[in-house]
């Protein structure tokens, strides 16, 4: 099966792209890793079939609904994936949202900032945001 990438930015280390099925075992790694779990929370995924499901109903929804959403973030180099960043758009919030995570042993390399200012960039120039929230 060949994968459609579709990438939305890069950085000088890192490309963000969109989030697409044949990406599920490593979304399925990252929403069960301690942090996520401690400081995002459990979003319920404990399968392959769970973390494509959440694939469709969260980012892919998301780029439909919205053009935009949560990306998947790789190293420029290898393409290893390393976490997720991207806009949000919450029931809750007037406002967009920018979130990240990023896997532990990617932790303290500046990849969260370099990610985080990029899609904040794309935010504004591209999607054409006016304010975008950070929490």
């Amino acid at each position: 099966m060949e994968v459609s990438v579709v990438k939305v930015l890069e950085t000088d280390r890192l490309v963000l792209r969109r989030i697409s099925l044949e990406d599920a075992e490593f979304i399925l790694q990252l929403l069960n890793d301690t942090s996520f779990l401690r400081f995002i929370g459990d979003k319920g995924v404990r399968t392959v079939t769970d973390a494509r499901n959440y694939i469709r109903e969260g980012p892919i929804h998301s780029y439909e609904q919205f053009g935009f959403g949560m990306y998947l973030t790789e190293l420029k180099e290898s393409a290893v994936p390393i976490g997720i960043c991207g806009l949000l758009k919450r029931e809750t919030l007037e406002d967009v949202d920018i979130g990240f995570a990023f896997l532990p042993q990617f932790w303290g390399r500046g990849y969260g900032f370099e990610s985080a200012e990029a899609t904040m960039t794309y935010g504004r120039d591209v999607v054409g945001l006016k304010r975008i929230r950070i929490h």
